[in-house]
């Protein structure tokens, strides 16, 4: 009995101190994610959708095409985004019930009974002692911040998500179909002079820049499917990329400065957004269900017969063809990893590379 009466306040005050500690972590998790102005990584929000990720993994093994696994994953990510709330609310409760414990309740059934009654604002349960009102209302408050926060930033999102695909869709218009870098290469060309089109090539760096700037702060907005299944903003980076290089590499002409920054853009878009998942994420790509399979290197004869069907289009492609493969493949080295993870990480729709 006297040890019974010795350890009951000491467990107390631990079980108030993890309380304090897990609504605290809680509420950072919430503020990083949605309020700070800069891409971190929040484990506790990545554990929570690595979780789910599993789930839907599971569900898309057993799809016998593309398009149904697409169709699964579709809904990953706004599932994954609805359910972030919902943990946190949850953790937050638990948190409140043991700091009610510690405050001298007697049951942990009335001490989540309270707790819940405050978190969601119900007002079914009251109880005596100002401390424990005091906590009560922060918990109340709490609990309406944490959905308002995501509530808020739901339209800043859609938004992000929608200006992104636009860009998608109006370059499957010019790729061709399928997509490829010689198609949109042929399409630009329409004026006759491939420097004629910096306006295209500036709309492309902005989107580089929104997407580096999005896709780290919100990262959960990169696993959002495009509309249409065909469609990926990795497949139409890849592609922007992948024609800036072989104009670069395959045809004897003058470059603009504008087309060698959205180039540049490209690459530091794709590899800052590759290294925040590849090194603070909690579920590797290995560890992913594999989609299609992703954008590979170009093989010799495949860039050969890109330099003939540019050539077919009239435009002054390079005599020494072993000189530009060399260049081509030392330029995609700067982009072709991160393009590789991404387009593994969210199942990226099957894509020629040239």
């Amino acid at each position: 009995m006297d040890l019974e009466f010795l350890l009951t306040p000491a467990l107390r005050l631990l079980a108030g101190g993890a309380g304090v500690v897990l609504v605290i972590t809680t509420l950072s998790a919430a503020v990083r994610s949605f309020v700070l102005p800069r891409n971190e990584s929040v484990r506790l929000n990545n554990h929570i959708f690595a979780g789910i990720r599993l789930i839907f993994n599971f569900a898309a093994r057993r799809a016998n095409n593309y398009a149904r696994r697409d169709h699964i994953m579709a809904h990953y990510a706004p599932v994954a985004l609805v359910s972030l709330p919902i943990f946190w609310l949850a953790l937050v409760g638990a948190g409140y019930t043991g700091i009610y414990w510690a405050l001298g309740l007697d049951s942990w059934a009335k001490c989540y009974e309270l707790s819940g009654s405050s978190l969601l604002t119900l007002g079914t349960t009251s109880q005596r002692g100002f401390a424990i009102n005091i906590f009560t209302y922060s918990e109340a408050t709490l609990g309406l911040l944490l959905l308002t926060l995501l509530l808020s930033y739901l339209p800043t999102l859609y938004q992000a998500f929608s200006k992104r695909e636009v860009t998608v869709a109006r370059l499957e218009l010019r790729a061709g179909t399928p997509p490829t870098a010689t198609h949109l290469i042929d399409w630009l060309n329409t004026s006759g002079s491939l420097t004629d089109d910096d306006e295209q090539w500036a709309l492309w760096e902005q989107w580089f820049v929104e997407i580096e700037e999005s896709h780290t702060s919100l990262p959960i907005l990169g696993f959002f499917r495009s509309p249409q299944p065909g469609r990926s903003w990795v497949m139409a980076a890849g592609l922007i990329l992948d024609a800036a290089n072989l104009q670069f590499s395959a045809l004897d002409g003058p470059r603009t400065r504008q087309m060698e920054l959205t180039f540049k853009a490209g690459c530091l878009s794709l590899n800052r957004v590759f290294r925040f998942f590849d090194v603070k994420a909690v579920t590797e790509p290995q560890t992913m269900m594999p989609g299609p399979e992703p954008k590979t290197e170009p093989t010799s004869p495949e860039f050969v017969q890109a330099l003939d069907d540019l050539a077919a289009l009239g435009l002054p492609v390079c005599a020494d063809r072993a000189a530009a493969w060399a260049r081509f493949q030392e330029r995609r080295i700067r982009y072709a990893p991160a393009l590789k993870f991404l387009a593994e990480l969210t199942m990226s729709p099957e894509t020629r590379a040239l």
